[in-house]
């Protein structure tokens, strides 16, 4: 038996469009049918079927069965990781000579990334926190919570005690596929998307990744980030 891993068997079922397509529907964490699944592919319930189960042996999904319906998730947040990954290397020119629809700017401007905030608006509170010196970008891709920031999550909901440290520790640099640059992920940034959802600042929606601010969020955002609607909405409109 061999001891390295079987890296081209994963390659193999995550190049396949349809197959990609699916995944990155789930990397939100969300758990969908497969009718759901093959229209987010444009492909039929049959050939999406087909795509599941090579999914479902390959490990990449999982599924859990309600009464007589089947839904998918993404077996792990490290797949949802290695697909936002994989985004990101691809050819940044590429991606912005494409015509962006509607759809596609909204998830470009705040989407979830499995489970913390990403995008234009992502990188801008990650930047924000870094500016105010709450944290720091540190060795091994993870982020340093200082006293002054701890003071600032635990203030706007954020329980920074009973956070537990995985192995990639409490805060960890995530490279933003979107806008090349890291947004706030681990546990910390977890807990920060869930206190600003909960604070009713952020609403997540239920057709896609795509995360919308409320007008109680952009103002929470201007007093606490100085962060401005207009002037990322005009970066946005200027790409």
């Amino acid at each position: 038996m061999s001891p390295q891993p079987n890296i081209s068997s994963v390659a193999f079922l995550i190049a396949e469009p349809a197959r990609a397509a699916m995944l990155l529907a789930l990397c939100d964490g969300s758990a969908l049918p497969a009718g759901e699944l093959a229209h987010a592919a444009g492909i039929t319930a049959q050939t999406a079927s087909a795509h599941l189960a090579k999914l479902l042996y390959g490990g990449l999904l999982s599924c859990e069965q309600q009464g007589r319906h089947r839904y998918y998730r993404l077996s792990d947040p490290h797949v949802a990781a290695a697909i936002e990954h994989l985004a990101a290397i691809s050819s940044a020119d590429v991606v912005r000579r494409r015509p962006l629809n509607r759809a596609t700017q909204d998830l470009r401007f705040a989407r979830c990334c499995y489970d913390h905030l990403a995008g234009q608006l992502g990188v801008a509170v990650t930047q924000a926190l870094q500016r105010r010196r709450f944290i720091a970008a540190g060795a091994d891709k993870q982020f340093e919570l200082s006293a002054a920031g701890r003071a600032w999550f635990t203030a706007i909901g954020v329980d920074v005690g009973a956070l537990k440290p995985t192995r990639n520790g409490l805060a960890r640099q995530c490279l933003d596929w979107t806008e090349r640059s890291h947004h706030l992920a681990g546990p910390l940034g977890v807990q920060l998307m869930s206190a600003l959802c909960d604070a009713g600042w952020l609403r997540r929606t239920k057709s896609s990744r795509a995360v919308q601010v409320t007008p109680k969020g952009w103002a929470g955002l201007k007093a606490q980030l100085d962060i401005d609607e207009r002037m990322l909405a005009a970066a946005t409109n200027a790409r």
